[in-house]
């Protein structure tokens, strides 16, 4: 079991966070007004069973992009077994392309409902790739963002059970499950309790 999806748009831009300063010295953000570099899309491939987690930076989200990370997902299983990858039901996920892809090379696509983020298991993982890649940084170029992101994932697999990374997804899976209280009909005050509650566990 395996999952997919996009994370971003990834900017080259100052980026709020928390860290360690000096005191009375507190670590400022400097103005951007133009921005030229363009923007980025992660996308992040994520082995359920092995708890394993990679990706590649893209300039765009689209089907050839998508059929890629795609593709390195089936070659992490080189045994021919067939495979079932979670993803969002995008139209870049949702093409003829993909699907004949998928039949010939033993992929069960299994595509999530519309709104349902919380469906998919790498979204928890998304929060400490954030936390640990973008909040606090000021990266001056994609590649220096790209190696970042690199280092991280390095890091996050080696270490997959660390206390902070545990932390970071339970913080996540309880912004994720909020959000589907609110789209759903749910009140704010419920979305409250489910964040105290995803914090508690």
């Amino acid at each position: 079991m395996f999952a997919f999806d996009e994370f971003g748009t990834l900017g080259i831009r100052p980026t709020q966070g928390s860290c360690w300063a000096k005191q009375g010295k507190p670590n400022r953000l400097p103005a951007t007004f133009r921005r030229t570099q363009g923007v980025t899309y992660f996308h992040g491939c994520y082995a359920v069973g092995d708890d394993r987690l990679w990706g590649v930076n893209r300039r765009r989200k689209g089907t050839a992009s998508s059929l890629a990370a795609l593709k390195s997902i089936r070659a992490a299983r080189s045994d021919g077994a067939p495979i079932y990858i979670i993803l969002y039901n995008l139209s870049a996920h949702t093409g003829a392309v993909i699907r004949r892809w998928a039949k010939k090379n033993k992929v069960d696509l299994c595509f999530t409902s519309t709104y349902a983020s919380w469906a998919n298991p790498i979204e928890a993982h998304f929060g400490p790739l954030r936390q640990f890649t973008l909040a606090n940084s000021h990266h001056r170029s994609h590649p220096a963002q790209t190696q970042a992101l690199r280092r991280y994932l390095r890091w996050r697999n080696t270490n997959a059970r660390h206390r902070d990374i545990l932390a970071a997804q339970r913080k996540e899976r309880a912004h994720i499950h909020s959000e589907k209280g609110i789209r759903w009909g749910g009140s704010s005050a419920s979305s409250n309790s489910l964040i105290r509650q995803g914090l508690q566990i």
